[in-house]
């Protein structure tokens, strides 16, 4: 087995690694003739300590009592052993003066004055109080009992915008009327005859289930509700084309 001639604990020359937070120049050891280094080095300052040293020792558990100094006291015996600790520091004063032991209240005091009848004299006879120089009377201003002026602009603003919308509405109300026309009597007899060429068209339909009692399906009941329902709107608009001056929209 090789065995160096030289010391594998002696540190090494012109080395900076020891420098760090020292007075020492930047290079150290220079000569090499160091047997040890110049700076110790921490507990965790090189690679860590040797393998095993972070296993914990099972005899240096937390005692009791180790953090308080001892053991902790009771109440009973804190006011047995030391009462002078238990004494407060300084006394408040008291905000409440009471009595004393032997003092004597004082009773049997009586008195003939009525408060409430003397009270209402003293205010009635009181003088009135000084208004303080230079205060203002309301009542004289040149304002007074008027309407202020920002109301005014408010009232117009608010005029204007109901104006705008009344003109807005017209605007509106005209070309609906100008899309409005009379229907003309040939072609209201035109549609009145294709209404009841329709009628008759749903009501042969319709009366050609009539004389079935059991409505079994759905579909049977779904068709009867369908041609009674179109019966009724088609009666309904042949009254109405049955009037006369009968305005329709120019779309139509």
């Amino acid at each position: 087995m090789y065995r160096s001639a030289h010391n594998g604990t002696q540190p090494p020359s012109a080395s900076t690694f020891h420098t760090k937070g020292t007075t020492h120049p930047a290079v150290g050891n220079m000569a090499g003739d160091l047997t040890a280094k110049p700076v110790k080095d921490g507990s965790h300052g090189g690679f860590g300590k040797a393998k095993g040293s972070y296993n914990e020792d099972p005899n240096t558990y937390m005692k009791k009592g180790a953090k308080t100094g001892g053991k902790v006291l009771t109440l009973a015996e804190m006011k047995r052993e030391h009462p002078e600790s238990l004494a407060p520091r300084e006394l408040k004063p008291s905000i409440r003066s009471m009595p004393k032991l032997g003092e004597q209240p004082v009773m049997n005091l009586v008195t003939s004055k009525n408060f409430v009848v003397a009270n209402a004299v003293e205010t009635i006879l009181a003088a009135p109080k000084k208004l303080p120089e230079g205060a203002k009377d309301y009542i004289k201003k040149e304002d007074y009992g008027k309407v202020p002026k920002y109301l005014q602009h408010i009232k117009q603003d608010i005029e204007s915008e109901y104006q705008y919308i009344r003109q807005l509405q017209d605007e509106r109300d005209q070309a609906e009327a100008d899309r409005v026309r009379p229907l003309s009597d040939d072609e209201r007899q035109h549609l009145l005859e294709g209404l009841k060429a329709k009628w008759e068209q749903v009501n042969t339909a319709f009366q050609a289930e009539t004389h079935q009692t059991k409505l079994d399906t759905m579909g049977k009941m779904k068709r009867k509700e369908k041609n009674e329902a179109t019966l009724m709107q088609i009666e309904k608009d042949i009254e109405k084309l049955s009037k006369r001056n009968i305005h329709v929209h120019s779309e139509m």
